[in-house]
């Protein structure tokens, strides 16, 4: 599905737009090489020897040729939390009409979409300096609705994302959710990044941390890439202020343009690099991009938790 932003706003309320999402994402399945996939993360799974036979979906088979049997509410068995930051600096927008938070929030809301199709419990972390809301993963259609009332309430404070500037503790966050999760969960990260270049020692200990407490991990960067990762901006003096400090500095992109997207590219390389050691799927999303491979990534994962 192309991503629209303003169709899907003007559609309300979130749920609907993580409807139409998810149907378009599912739709491109049926007409790309993944089509038997669409299926399968629904309503079925493969049928394995001793199921019972009155169970295969018959329909399905003359579709696929491939055996698949109802999945039934009481075969849960994966807990997924979407961590969501909410720091001062996805908040920012630029080229995009969406700031990162807004296209995080649409995103989240579709892979809880998702979740709760496939009867997955899901829970929703949210964090700037700390952690702001923790709510326990359920696989009920009034949580799911509860968790959207969440995420709307977080889109309205983009009406006052200039009022308090609020930094990004995200190791710290990850560090207090592998403490408080008591049962091996999936937890999938959503933030820019935006940490103090020091500190990135520190995130990879605590992504470390998730892990070592036997958590899956899928990590989202979310970002807007023409301005963030290119620094294509005009070739004009330009003021860019922090989003979080409010500190200031005047530049001409062209002059710094090349030595920046290196140092953006070796941060990157380094986070990927270490992502890869510990078994972290790291994805780069970028906010004016569809959610078709992002929510694919999603659906790779999980099938691999069986």
């Amino acid at each position: 599905m192309l991503l629209d932003h303003e169709l899907l706003s003007q559609l309300a309320p979130l749920e609907l737009r993580a409807r139409k999402i998810v149907e378009g994402f599912i739709s491109g399945l049926h007409k790309s090489p993944h089509h038997g996939f669409s299926v399968e993360f629904a309503e079925h799974r493969p049928y394995n020897p001793g199921d019972e036979i009155k169970h295969i979906d018959w329909k399905v088979y003359a579709k696929t040729e491939r055996l698949y049997v109802k999945k039934y509410e009481e075969e849960t068995n994966l807990r997924c939390y979407v961590l969501l930051d909410t720091s001062s600096s996805m908040f920012y927008k630029y080229f995009s009409p969406w700031s990162k938070l807004r296209y995080a929030i649409h995103f989240g809301s579709s892979l809880m979409y998702l979740m709760n199709r496939q009867r997955d419990a899901c829970g929703l972390i949210t964090f700037d300096e700390g952690i702001n809301n923790f709510i326990p993963a359920k696989s009920s259609h009034s949580h799911l609705r509860m968790l959207f009332t969440e995420f709307e309430k977080l889109l309205e404070q983009e009406k006052n994302a200039d009022e308090n500037k609020r930094q990004t503790a995200t190791a710290q966050a990850m560090h207090e959710v592998a403490e408080r999760l008591n049962h091996r969960s999936l937890v999938v990260v959503l933030t820019d990044l935006f940490e103090n270049v020091e500190q990135h020692d520190q995130l990879i200990s605590a992504l470390k941390h998730l892990r070592h407490s036997k958590h899956e991990v899928l990590l989202f960067n979310v970002l807007e890439e023409k301005s963030e990762r290119e620094l294509d901006f005009p070739d004009r003096r330009l003021v860019m202020q922090d989003m979080e400090t409010g500190s200031q500095m005047e530049v001409v992109p062209s002059q710094i343009r090349e030595d920046y997207q290196k140092k953006v590219e070796e941060l990157t390389h380094r986070f990927k690099m270490a992502c890869s050691e510990f078994q972290i799927d790291f994805e780069q999303l970028d906010t004016q991009s569809e959610f078709d491979m992002a929510l694919l990534a999603y659906l790779n994962k999980r099938k691999r938790l069986g």
